[in-house]
């Protein structure tokens, strides 16, 4: 990862500053949720300075905590009455908004791709299609939130829709990161998501962006 510019690196630290504090802004700036995402972050980056993920060989591997923990914050979020309370008190509007941060992350492994340290499959020239959900995000909050004219079915499948495309871009670079699972990517394994600024990308970007599209469905389910 030497070969990585710094300005790319800086720019995607100031990227996952901006997803947080977006994040936070559109869930009424909880303070507990603030403190816990900076302490995972913070252990993140001291885990990835040490080398720690760079362990890739057993089973499981150590990067599945990058992963797995914030999953299960996720499903506490959605399992206890306190985590609901906290759910229903955010802006969905903000939260389809915030999804523009996903054109930048794609800039930004695009960049990955031309200094070798990700696979083109991980990039919009490849398998993923995750631009689109950021390109369109403004447009369903305009015409969704703001306008009015979009209806909820809609809203439904868009997030629906976009979950699937974060579900593509989640499976393939693990299928091609340096693991014993490993299925392709041989030749450009997935190797940046090991190193730090963008180990913040699977354990603190995308899920924040798995959080805002299942808050979403979960207020357009539960509205008349």
């Amino acid at each position: 990862m030497e070969h990585v510019p710094f300005a790319l690196d800086l720019g995607f630290a100031l990227l996952t500053l901006v997803c947080v504090l977006v994040f936070l802004k559109a869930t009424g700036w909880p303070h507990k949720l603030a403190v816990v995402i900076a302490g995972w972050a913070t252990l993140l980056a001291a885990l990835g300075l040490a080398g720690f993920y760079l362990q890739t060989q057993g089973w499981p591997p150590r990067f599945a905590m990058v992963i797995g923990l914030p999953l299960l914050g996720i499903a506490a979020l959605f399992a206890t009455q306190a985590g609901r309370r906290f759910i229903d008190s955010a802006d969905p509007a903000m939260l389809t908004l915030f999804h523009v941060v996903r054109v930048p992350v794609e800039l930004v492994l695009f960049g990955l791709f031309a200094y070798g340290a990700v696979p083109e499959l991980m990039t919009f020239e490849g398998r993923n299609f995750d631009v689109w959900s950021g390109l369109t995000a403004p447009l369903i909050f305009w015409f969704g939130y703001k306008r009015k004219v979009l209806r909820r079915w809609a809203l439904i499948a868009w997030n629906s829709a976009c979950l699937g495309l974060l579900l593509n871009i989640v499976i393939n670079p693990i299928l091609a990161a340096p693991f014993d699972f490993q299925t392709q990517a041989f030749d450009r394994p997935n190797v940046a998501v090991l190193y730090v600024p963008y180990v913040w990308l699977p354990g603190v970007v995308v899920p924040l962006v798995l959080c805002a599209h299942l808050i979403c469905l979960r207020t357009l389910i539960r509205s008349k």
